[in-house]
């Protein structure tokens, strides 16, 4: 690849999206362009990441290198971006590898920059965001279908936003693995990997059907591809229709072998691919009844920039999400915010001696404070390891796998034993810095156990290697308080048995 040269000034600065999908990886960089996005710039490498599982679910080391070569590739483009405009995401082969630490971190290291692995359900909602931002109200209900390498993101939402969202392990390059492996193609085996997609969709065709939709959109390469190639035959002017498709299915049956699958509308990295996507998609429409769908260019990828634009003007999703769970448990907003106040107080006098990023350790404090309590729904006692299960296995919007592991560790380490073997599933960068939040986490969880509203401790904290001193600036306040005294004290046995100090002065 030739050297790229970028100016030395821009308008206005460049953001991207990375999708390392299981099929293709993607590269978008991109300007605001007011209230929707320029393109400068994409890259896509046909990395065929889904191929390369073995039966243990493990890469193939030709094909871990073929993926970081071209993240190395990707990374030369995104130099000089700063990390915090700049999101990448792994799917859904990147959420089966198994032990994938090794190649997790070799990839970040070739990007240069953090790579997340988000849910299919979060797949989804980026999806239907990068589909339908700036279309008009002309169809308030919206069923948006996304095929790609291993997934099939299937989602109905009113207007922008999204009300039914599912993501199904049915993709193209694994249902071509699994029913033309060998490259031939036969009526009769092309009708069993038709059956099998819609056996997989069964589960949401009631659901789905009853909600309704008033147009159909189709997103991806996949569905693009089966659309060119209609549209280039004649058989349809704009949409996929079900002719249109039963036709297509006909013409590939004609075909025998994969190889001979040569149709000019249709890009030759995705020939190989065609036929275990074709049968993906006749099966959404035979589950769904689908007669006709629009296509849309959008997919993943813009929903990655909208999404991130929102973080950069201060609308995160995450916010959203994190408020609409703590309405759903009933939790105290009160006292989460007094909490909160207090551990980002805490945050401002060790931040520089823990090393911690402030802006990312704000969030994830401020998070925690606000849903610490979600686990009182079930019971009081053990309530924070209640609380840690719900974090870990709800749909959060807008965050990613590994966040929702930091956030429901912190919640975890808020009361109770120190157990570190929490931090044992954390990412190894993320071990240090979720222990130092815990422990301002901790800390504003004493000060606040009276739950007295609006309380303001005056506290002072020095941040050491080995934990922090504690005093306070107000003469006699804990002397007033012989219970945040006693917890304190407790709490520094508590530690000391995790090889952590609280030494605490007056």
């Amino acid at each position: 690849m030739s050297a790229i040269v970028r100016p030395a000034a821009e308008a206005t600065p460049e953001i991207a999206a990375v999708d390392l999908g299981s099929n293709s990886f993607h590269l978008m960089v991109a300007r605001s362009n007011g209230s929707d996005i320029q393109v400068i710039d994409r890259l896509r490498e046909p990395v065929r990441l889904a191929s390369g599982l073995d039966a243990n679910k493990r890469l193939q080391p030709d094909v871990a290198l073929r993926a970081l070569a071209c993240l190395q590739r990707f990374g030369q483009r995104l130099r000089g971006i700063p990390p915090e405009r700049v999101r990448a995401v792994g799917t859904n082969t990147m959420r089966k590898l198994r032990n994938s630490r090794d190649f997790h971190a070799a990839a970040e290291a070739a990007l240069g920059h953090e790579i997340e692995i988000i849910s299919g359900t979060e797949e989804a909602r980026l999806v239907y965001g990068g589909v339908t931002h700036g279309m008009s109200a002309d169809h308030a209900r919206r069923l948006v279908v996304d095929i790609g390498g291993g997934s099939t993101e299937l989602i109905i939402g009113r207007h922008s936003q999204p009300e039914l969202m599912e993501s199904v392990s049915l993709g193209c390059v694994v249902h071509t693995m699994r029913f033309f492996e060998d490259g031939e193609i036969s009526p009769a085996r092309f009708k069993r990997a038709r059956l099998a997609a819609r056996v997989e969709l069964e589960f949401l065709e009631r659901p789905y059907r009853r909600a309704g939709w008033d147009v159909a959109i189709g997103s991806s390469g996949t569905i693009r591809g089966i659309w060119r190639v209609i549209t280039g035959r004649g058989w349809s002017r704009e949409h996929i229709t079900r002719e249109g498709l039963e036709k297509t299915i006909e013409l590939v049956l004609e075909r025998k072998h994969i190889d001979q699958i040569d149709f000019t509308d249709l890009r030759e990295d995705r020939r190989p691919v065609f036929v275990g996507g074709l049968a993906v998609l006749a099966g959404v429409f035979d589950t769904l009844g689908i007669e006709a769908m629009e296509t849309s260019e959008r997919a993943l990828r813009e929903g990655l920039i909208y999404d991130l634009l929102g973080r950069l003007s201060n609308h995160d999703v995450r916010d959203d999400a994190v408020k609409a769970m703590a309405a759903r448990y009933a939790v105290d907003v009160r006292h989460a915010s007094d909490l909160a106040r207090t551990a980002l107080k805490i945050l401002d006098q060790t931040a520089r001696a823990w090393s911690l990023d402030v802006r990312i350790a704000r969030h994830f404090l401020q998070w925690a404070a606000q849903l610490h309590e979600v686990g009182l729904a079930i019971t009081h006692n053990g309530y924070h390891k209640h609380s840690h299960y719900i974090l870990r296995n709800s749909d959060l919007h807008g965050f990613s796998q590994t966040e929702q592991k930091l956030l429901a560790a912190l919640v975890r380490l808020h009361r109770g034993r120190f157990a570190l073997e929490v931090l044992d599933e954390l990412p190894t960068i993320w071990v240090e810095p979720v222990k130092r939040m815990a422990l301002i986490l901790r800390l504003a969880y004493l000060l606040h156990r009276s739950r007295t509203p609006g309380l303001k401790p005056p506290v002072r904290v020095t941040a050491n290697r080995r934990g922090y001193e504690l005093a306070f600036t107000q003469k006699n306040w804990l002397e007033s308080h012989p219970l945040t005294r006693a917890d304190l004290e407790r709490e520094a046995e508590v530690l000391a048995a995790a090889q952590l100090r609280l030494k605490l002065n007056g």
